[in-house]
């Protein structure tokens, strides 16, 4: 009976007409959304501690994490929801050049697409992020190089063997087989009960014309955002 009663609740909050176009883009506040529950630092560190989830990630998160821990595997997040606003500072900043990218300023690339182009390996545009919709964590570090040794390749490999139990997946895998858009990030698992419906939403929802607000937006059509990163993706 839970089990049912949870799938309704799933279909009530996530049925395309209760999917709204400026939920998809970020456009909204977390904390106070009902759908969101806080991060404390039980389950998060860093950027991510009091930072917020949707519910339904949080208590997949929770069961996953617990199955780890009982594997000897820790799991803890460092980034969930970024709405609009949090990603178009993350942006920005390495547009103007106060972040540097792979220890760049992008302010000496004159070439507008190139610039947006390496901005795009490891970051989204506003509007464009699967971290807005609430799905989405990243766990431990951002460091593709600390999941092939060690204690990271424990966890990578427990992820690759046990995620999907949980409902969850890495949506940027290697390029290798012909995935498009960011670079591999073995840190970025999406729950896909939620980020599959919210995918296929923006696909009929969005159009370049509502990706805007933030430096380089001219950009997003040129670089073909929609099809070849929101879009690109391993998790289906």
């Amino acid at each position: 009976m839970k089990i049912f009663y949870f799938i309704l609740l799933l279909v009530d909050f996530c049925s395309p007409s209760a999917i709204e176009k400026n939920y998809l883009l970020g456009h909204f506040d977390p904390a106070t959304d009902s759908r969101f529950v806080q991060l404390h630092s039980s389950h998060a560190q860093g950027s991510a501690l009091n930072g917020f989830i949707r519910k339904e990630a949080f208590q997949a998160f929770q069961q996953m994490a617990e199955a780890a821990k009982n594997d000897g595997v820790h799991l803890y997040i460092i980034s969930a929801t970024r709405n609009f606003e949090s990603q178009k500072k993350i942006w920005d900043n390495k547009w103007n050049g106060q972040t540097k990218v792979e220890g760049k300023n992008l302010t000496t690339i004159s070439d507008l697409k190139e610039r947006a182009r390496l901005i795009l390996q490891y970051s989204s545009m506003p509007g464009t992020s699967r971290h807005h919709w609430g799905t989405d964590i990243d766990l431990n570090t951002l460091d593709n190089n600390y999941f092939l040794t060690g204690e990271g390749l424990k966890i990578y490999q427990w992820l690759s063997a046990h995620a999907g139990k949980f409902g969850f997946c890495q949506p940027y895998t290697a390029k290798a087989s012909g995935r498009t858009g960011y670079e591999e990030e073995k840190w970025h698992w999406s729950y896909l009960p939620l980020s599959k419906l919210f995918l296929e939403e923006y696909k009929k929802q969005i159009s370049y014309r509502d990706i805007t607000g933030f430096e380089g937006s001219t950009q997003a059509e040129l670089l073909r955002i929609i099809t070849d990163y929101v879009d690109g993706v391993a998790c289906r």
